[in-house]
């Protein structure tokens, strides 16, 4: 049966004739993809097809009856001959991969097939097939460099051999391409060089740090606007137009970057292909630059994140807080060295517990209770706290906890960091001591007196009782002095201290305010009479015989009584009372009290007086600056000077200023008075500047001056008409800052002129009118040492120990410090040595005349013993 599928006399039936085959043989030929070839035994090229004319670039008429020697690098032509040749010998079929540099000198990878044919005549053809494996080679390089790469990046290896590596990879694959990476610095603001081998040394040197930005180059504008920048020709290209001629010398043409950018979208760097000539970019080499700073931002990321994460475990490791971490429970699932240094924990001991192990028990449920719901609304808490150390020691700590929270926003770990402040409490009492007790007899120094008398008064006012004010100086103690020594004359003080303190009653206080002056206040009098009886004997304290080192003294005590509130002054004026008694009693033959009554009106009357008269020295311009220099010991520069009030009085007599201010203190010349200091002493700044002289000066204000309400608005003033001074040339420093009564307003007032450029120092520090209240809470930037302390400092060793509690106290403030009173080299020697660098005093310079300033800067120098 027929096939009804089958039409014989179809058109499309295979005509197997010879010359049918032959034509479809011919077709087939010429329409392989691959090129095709059959050489003759002297190999010419007898039959190729149009692929083959193709990858030659070559018309078919001049490639047959050639061998294309010509057309064929000589290394390639002579291996392609050796191998035809060996087919054609041997037959045996020969497949192998070339290279192939064609006319254009393009080099291709190449998979050759040969055979050889022989005719029935018995002539040798060869017969070859040619398959182009360029970019499967490529792509496997591609695959094997990124493999290296990647095998380098998880091995650990440095970042700049595995950047090394990248570029090498490319520039191995594309031997006309130069290849730079670039690092952007964690600020984000300048380029640092990674790896560029192929580009001039002077080329990588000139763009290592090159700040990002608009028109920098290729790869800083990359950086800047996140974004791929390519640039065909520099020498044209505005982005270029400041680094045409440093590329003209590093010999390149074109610049293609890509930025580096992290997994966030962050730039890390630049991947940046250069070549000699001008060129642009294919879309091959497009991918190609994605793709490398792709796999740079892998390496990167990579070593980035273990820096962090090695400076996180350093810091965890070694930093001096302890450190503590909790699960969201609050269970302890890490610590860190300090932790256990300073509760004496091990790890084990505390892993798995709740860090309840290390309460005290000194703060309350409530206190833990606020403390956590403080965590749980702001997200951490910080303050002080006692905890117990493994061996039972409780101890404080400055400790802070936060809450570390997932993206979620759910707690995941609590983190607490702990300071053990147990030295910084020991040296606050240390420092609390000595601003509150003297040294030497352990007694209250004059600010816990001060204190003491004002909660006197109070008491007395509520509880309507009197209280009584003994200022008392001893009578022939600098005999003792001069005669034995300091240290005997410390012995006779600590001994007659000791015996007035029996003397007195239960709960009433003993001071020593300096020297051998000493302040009793007496509380819960009914009557004067009651006190009388302590006063005699106070007085037989002092006056019965000592014994030191074998040797007998003896002195005695001129006591001066005021009462309260028979005498309604406040406590400053009280203390002041007392000590016009006192000169009362020891101008009425000594060893003997006496009671301050109507000597007060005679004091006011002279009071009144002596103002009347300084109104009219001032109205008359009487009162002279003189300017005493302060210096740098240790540099030998000279830092300013202090201007000092004088009254060249009409009688010739040049009047210092202790003389006169205690008489005007509160009353409304002294702010006309403080005024005139000043304003002079800005206008003595303006006329040095004038002679080139560059001086900050310094001037003493009183605390009812900086109490006035306009005290600011009035300092304003007081510049602005000196516009060529600049404020920060001026200096005030505060006196008397016991009689501070509003230190939120004072402080307040500090602030503002501090706004105006004009800063401030505390004088006088060290003798009882200066506290850690004041030095805390007044933005003071200098503390001055008196010189009251500094004088006897070699000899008396208490002077010595306030001196250096001082420096130390200025040191824990981070205030700077200088020392008044410094007399001899010997004095500036040992104010080195405690760390206090500023000073002035009569051993540098006594204060002198604003003409003589200049002079002395030019002549002055410091102390070669003080330059070691």
């Amino acid at each position: 049966m027929a096939d009804p599928n089958k039409d014989e006399n179809s058109s499309s039936q295979f005509d197997d004739s010879k010359h049918s085959i032959e034509r479809f043989l011919s077709a087939i030929f010429d329409n392989a993809g691959d090129p095709l070839f059959i050489k003759d035994d002297k190999l010419r090229l007898l039959l190729v097809n149009n692929a083959f004319c193709t990858m030659f670039g070559l018309p078919r008429s001049e490639i047959i009856g050639q061998t294309l020697a010509t057309h064929v690098e000589p290394s390639e032509m002579a291996h392609f001959m050796a191998n035809d040749i060996q087919v054609l010998e041997d037959g045996i079929e020969s497949i192998s991969e070339e290279s192939l540099t064609t006319a254009d000198m393009q080099t291709k990878m190449i998979l050759t097939k040969k055979n050889r044919f022989i005719d029935p005549t018995g002539k040798r053809f060869l017969v070859g097939v040619v398959h182009d494996i360029t970019q499967r080679k490529y792509t496997e390089m591609r695959e094997k460099s990124r493999s290296q790469v990647l095998e380098k990046i998880t091995s650990g290896e440095p970042l700049k051999a595995i950047l090394n590596a990248i570029v090498s990879g490319v520039e191995h694959e594309n031997p006309a391409m130069l290849c730079s990476i670039l690092l952007l610095d964690e600020a984000g603001k300048t380029l640092s060089l990674g790896t560029a081998s192929s580009l001039p040394d002077f080329y990588n040197e000139a763009i290592d740090g090159v700040k990002i930005g608009p028109e920098i180059g290729s790869c800083g504008t990359a950086a800047f606007i996140n974004e791929r920048v390519i640039v065909e020709d520099i020498q044209t290209h505005p982005y270029w137009a400041a680094y045409t001629e440093l590329a003209k010398e590093a010999n390149i043409g074109s610049c293609w970057s890509q930025p580096i950018r992290s997994s966030e979208g962050v730039v890390l760097g630049t991947f940046a292909i250069y070549h000699h000539d001008k060129h642009s970019p294919t879309q091959t080499d497009l991918t190609l630059i994605e793709q490398t700073a792709s796999l740079a931002s892998i390496a990167i990321e990579k070593k980035r994140a273990e820096e962090k994460l090695t400076r996180a475990a350093s810091v965890f490791t070694h930093a001096n807080e302890g450190i503590m971490i909790t699960d969201a429970s609050a269970k302890i699932i890490e610590v860190n060295d300090s932790f256990c240094r300073v509760t004496g924990y091990s790890p084990e001991e505390v892993l798995g517990q709740n860090p309840s192990m290390l309460q005290s028990g000194k703060e309350s449920p409530e206190f833990f209770t606020k403390m956590w719901q403080t965590i749980l609304k702001k997200g951490h808490w910080h303050g002080e706290i006692w905890n117990r150390r493994k061996n039972g020691e409780v101890y404080p700590e400055m400790l802070t906890i936060s809450a570390v929270k997932n993206a979620a926003g759910d707690t995941e770990h609590y983190v607490s960091l702990s300071t053990d402040i147990t030295a910084n409490k020991a040296n606050l009492k240390q420092l609390e001591r000595i601003a509150h007790y003297d040294l030497l007899t352990n007694l209250p120094n004059r600010v816990l007196l001060a204190e003491r008398l004002n909660q006197a008064i109070e008491h007395c006012k509520i509880n309507k009782r009197s209280l009584a004010v003994a200022f008392m100086d001893l009578d022939g103690f600098k005999i003792v002095n001069d005669s034995y020594g300091h240290s005997v004359g410390d012995d006779l003080l600590i001994a007659v201290s000791k015996r007035m303190k029996r003397a007195l009653r239960k709960g009433d206080t003993l001071a020593r305010i300096g020297g051998d002056e000493f302040i009793a206040i007496m509380v819960d009098l009914d009557e004067f009479d009651e006190s009388e009886f302590v006063f005699e004997r106070l007085l037989k304290a002092a006056a019965d015989p000592v014994v030191v080192k074998e040797a007998s003294m003896q002195v005695s005590a001129s006591i001066g009584v005021t009462r309260y509130p028979q005498d309604s002054a406040d406590a400053e004026q009280l203390i002041r009372h007392a000590d016009q008694a006192m000169y009362m009693a020891k101008q009425a033959g000594k060893n003997r009290y006496h009671l301050f009554d109507t000597a007060q009106n005679k004091a006011i009357n002279t009071q009144h007086k002596s103002i009347e008269n300084i109104r009219t020295a001032l109205e008359r311009d009487e009162f002279v600056l003189h300017y005493q220099p302060k210096v740098n010991m240790r540099t030998g520069e000279v830092i300013g000077t202090e201007a000092l009030i004088r009254w060249q009085h009409p009688s010739g007599t040049l009047v210092p200023p202790l003389e006169f201010l205690p008489v005007i203190e509160g009353h409304s010349i002294s702010l006309e008075l403080g005024e005139w200091v000043i304003d002079t002493a800005l206008s003595q700044i303006a006329n040095w500047q004038s002679m080139g002289v560059s001086l900050p000066t310094s001037v003493n204000i009183s605390a009812y001056q900086i109490q006035q309400d306009n005290f600011t608005n009035r300092l304003a003033t007081l510049l602005a008409a000196h516009p060529d001074v600049s404020p920060s040339s001026l200096e005030l420093e505060i006196l008397e800052t016991s009689a501070l009564h509003d230190i939120g307003q004072v402080s307040a007032t500090m602030s503002a002129c501090h706004k105006l450029g004009v800063l401030f120092a505390l004088d006088d520090f060290g003798t009882g009118y200066s506290s850690l209240t004041y030095l805390k809470r007044l933005p003071a930037h200098l503390i001055k040492i008196d010189q009251s302390f500094v004088r006897d400092m070699l000899e008396d060793t208490d002077d010595l120990a306030i001196v250096e509690g001082v420096v130390g106290l200025a040191r824990a403030f981070q205030r700077e410090v200088i020392a008044e009173g410094v007399e001899t080299s010997a004095h500036g020697l040992a104010l080195l040595k405690l760390g206090c660098e500023l000073a002035q005093g009569y051993g540098i310079a006594k204060p002198m005349l604003a003409n003589d300033i200049p002079d002395w800067i030019a002549n002055w120098k410091a102390d070669d013993s003080w330059q070691v």
